[in-house]
């Protein structure tokens, strides 16, 4: 059921190693790194909600999911196909809102389509191995280039937009991941058929912008506490998450090798690290998932999740004072942690609190939680980038590892429910 995970997971790896570097070679400032990446939270904030409350309603001979993540697949594939050639700038920009417009069609109605399967001692493992692929997706996504120079491929060789192969190479191999993963899963395990009764409620009020819009307001309405507590957490988690991203390259850049130049030989040596390193997170997160299944039943999610943000924040505050690449190897550990807890734990804790019927577009919501810290470290660190943080990129993972302990803290504030049983 998870393998089109697999898919989905490998093009957000690719994005969140590769869009930062891409930006840099066809000549973007680091000061203007977060407005570029503004595509993803926006369209996460406009596209989840509604496609959530969407397939909420959706009958068709697909079932109430499928339709929208086999749409978003395809539209994910080709806009992977399309990024590395990208002649400018803008056209870049504009490739990764329509990249991140699909991957967000195909992820919350994937994430319900889990969750309408299971039952609510099911929850755990189910969300966690969705958490395991991601780490191995990404894992594969991360390392993608580095494997690719290992088997022959030229790690300088580029075109005229300064673009390197290895990149075009690497995206191809998402694009087919992409469609090919979420098309296993779907012919592996269809939906639960709908019965008369639910078809009955959905088309007592058939399928229109008024329902849909009704429905995104009354959720909001309705919103179970432990999600409305979840949310001041995720501000500080995904607030620090972004900052990693858009800056691990250009930090690496200048403790490894002393440079800030793009177009040099020691920024692509950083560029490729930063697969490598995430590519050691991600499988970190592959394992660390699987472990945190036992550990999450006897302990409670919010517990777990509490600890595996400190264990991140620790991580990110070790980052930048390390120079030697083979050192930077040991808070990938804790980055990895926090990685597949942020992954799972988050979404047992939302599934056990809502109401099934609204799975769809509790989802989408939440993931509103997600794409507004996005936005807001997107529009606020271009003013605190040099005016506050000296325009160093290491001073950037400073900040992500103090609101990554923050989140700790604000996690331990959510309502704590029971630790769900060991089934049979």
């Amino acid at each position: 059921m998870n393998i089109g995970f697999f898919g989905l997971q490998f093009s957000f790896g690719l994005q969140q190693s590769n869009m930062g570097p891409i930006y840099s070679y066809l000549g973007a400032s680091e000061a203007a790194m977060p407005l570029l990446w503004l595509a993803g939270p926006m369209t996460g904030l406009l596209v989840q909600p509604l496609i959530g409350a969407l397939s909420d309603r959706t009958v068709s001979r697909f079932g109430r999911r499928t339709p929208y993540f086999l749409i978003g697949a395809l539209l994910c594939s080709l806009g992977l196909l399309a990024m590395p050639y990208s002649p400018t700038l803008w056209v870049a920009a504009s490739l990764l809102w329509v990249l991140d417009a699909a991957n967000n069609v195909t992820m919350e109605p994937y994430r319900a389509y889990v969750g309408d399967r299971l039952d609510p001692d099911q929850r755990p493992i189910g969300f966690l191995t969705q958490s395991a692929f991601t780490g191995l997706a990404q894992t594969l996504a991360y390392l993608a280039p580095s494997i690719l120079v290992f088997w022959g491929m030229d790690r300088d060789a580029v075109d005229l937009n300064n673009i390197p192969h290895i990149t075009k190479a690497a995206f191809l191999i998402g694009a087919v991941l992409s469609l090919s993963t979420i098309l296993w899963s779907v012919l592996s395990v269809r939906e639960l058929p709908l019965t008369p009764e639910q078809i009955a409620e959905m088309r007592r009020e058939p399928l229109s912008a008024r329902t849909t819009l009704a429905d995104i307001r009354n959720a909001v309405r309705d919103m179970p506490p432990t999600m409305r507590k979840l949310a001041f957490a995720m501000l500080f988690q995904w607030y620090a998450m972004f900052c990693y991203w858009q800056f691990i390259t250009f930090a690496l850049a200048r403790s490894l090798h002393g440079t800030s130049d793009a177009s040099s030989a020691g920024f692509r040596d950083a560029a490729l690290a930063t697969g490598q390193l995430g590519g050691f997170y991600n499988f970190v997160a592959f394992v660390a998932a699987f472990a945190l299944v036992p550990v999450t039943r006897r302990w409670g999610a919010r517990n777990v999740h509490a600890l595996s943000m400190l264990a991140a924040g620790a991580a990110m505050l070790a980052i930048p004072g390390i120079t030697t690449q083979s050192w930077l190897f040991v808070p990938m550990i804790g980055i990895g942690i926090g990685w597949a807890s942020l992954m799972g734990n988050p979404y047992v804790m939302l599934a056990d609190s809502i109401p099934p019927q609204r799975t769809g577009i509790y989802m989408g919501i939440f993931n509103m939680f997600i794409v507004i810290p996005m936005m807001i470290e997107s529009l606020t660190m271009p003013l605190l980038y040099n005016n506050i943080l000296n325009g160093d990129p290491r001073n950037v993972l400073y900040l992500g590892g103090v609101l990554m302990v923050a989140a700790a803290v604000a996690t331990m504030r959510v309502p704590s429910g029971r630790p769900v049983a060991a089934s049979a």
